[in-house]
């Protein structure tokens, strides 16, 4: 998989600075989204293993594509076609998000808690993240009845586990000691 990011990565930063530059970021976004879900189609898959050529590999997939692309996407697509990368086109799509988060200052954030959380906890919960991390945090809430109780917040490197779960091992091992 990372040979896939290494291949990726350029196709990815020139997307995401050409979209930056024609303040674009939602459009590349949705084209990028469209053209990583038709190279995961196994018809398609099998199209770009085979002994298609480049030129025709691109005309097939801007036809596929073709409402979903703009002159720019098109000819994105081409460029990869030619270089034998469209392959690459899901990992380009999410290291373009990756980019896009870390430009609109954006995190998503886990939640996991014993219980489902209210409206209010969860704004009180986004506030506070949103002024420690210095970012827009995106909350991904679910629910973990194992936990006993308490919550898990993960944002990026961050974990905060506030757990009934990992307080009584907590307990356990200080008692142990």
């Amino acid at each position: 998989m990372s040979e896939m990011t290494t291949i990726a990565r350029p196709y990815a930063k020139a997307a995401f600075d050409f979209a930056v530059e024609k303040g674009e970021l939602a459009k590349w976004g949705q084209m990028l989204t469209f053209t990583a879900e038709v190279a995961n189609n196994d018809d398609m898959k099998a199209l770009m293993s085979g002994a298609v050529s480049a030129s025709q590999l691109a005309e097939i997939f801007s036809s596929v594509c073709e409402e979903q692309l703009n002159e720019f996407g098109q000819n994105f697509i081409k460029v990869m076609a030619e270089n034998g990368r469209l392959k690459a086109l899901p990992s380009v799509l999410d290291l373009f998000l990756t980019l896009q988060a870390e430009y609109e200052k954006v995190i998503d954030v886990d939640i996991t808690s014993a219980i489902a959380l209210s409206e209010k906890q969860l704004a009180d919960i986004g506030t506070k993240l949103e002024a420690r991390l210095e970012r827009k945090v995106k909350l991904n809430c679910s629910v973990d009845k194992t936990l006993l109780g308490g919550v898990v917040i993960r944002a990026g490197d961050l974990v905060i586990d506030n757990s009934a779960r990992t307080s009584i091992r907590r307990l356990g091992d200080a008692l142990q000691s």
